[in-house]
């Protein structure tokens, strides 16, 4: 599979975030996908994604968007680089209830591919930021 078909295959995944159809998740990630960013507590495989896309990110990540995006690509390697932004609904995050509010943060997600399907993926957020913006800090 070529970089550029694995750039199309991560807009893709980036857009079930705070979906209600998550049908081409299995198409789009292997079912033994290690997803490095997810909460120990989260089920191993695709389906710790698949609980976390079907819970947190409905809740919380309605209008999560890219507001700048550098993606680099190199073989089965994709790392994407900017700020995404959203609104919070309000409530606890990671412990600390934060009010409702606009944010924007700094976010890196890097992804390995295998047969031109996500197979890995780590995430690194300002989630500092986040709730500082938020006046939760």
């Amino acid at each position: 599979m070529t970089t550029e078909h694995h750039k199309e295959i991560l807009e893709q995944f980036d857009a079930l975030l705070g979906s209600d159809d998550l049908s081409r998740l299995d198409e789009l990630c292997t079912p033994d996908m290690l997803n490095h960013a997810l909460a120990p507590d989260r089920p191993p495989g695709l389906a710790g994604t698949r609980e976390f896309l079907e819970t947190d990110a409905r809740r919380g990540f309605r209008d999560h968007r890219w507001d700048e995006l550098v993606v680099v690509a190199e073989g089965p390697h994709v790392v994407q680089f900017g700020r995404r932004g959203g609104r919070w609904p309000g409530g606890p995050f990671l412990g600390i209830d934060a009010p409702a509010g606009r944010y924007s943060r700094d976010f890196m997600a890097a992804y390995r591919f295998a047969d031109g399907r996500i197979a890995e993926r780590w995430a690194i957020r300002d989630d500092l930021g986040m709730l500082r913006q938020l006046g939760a800090l």
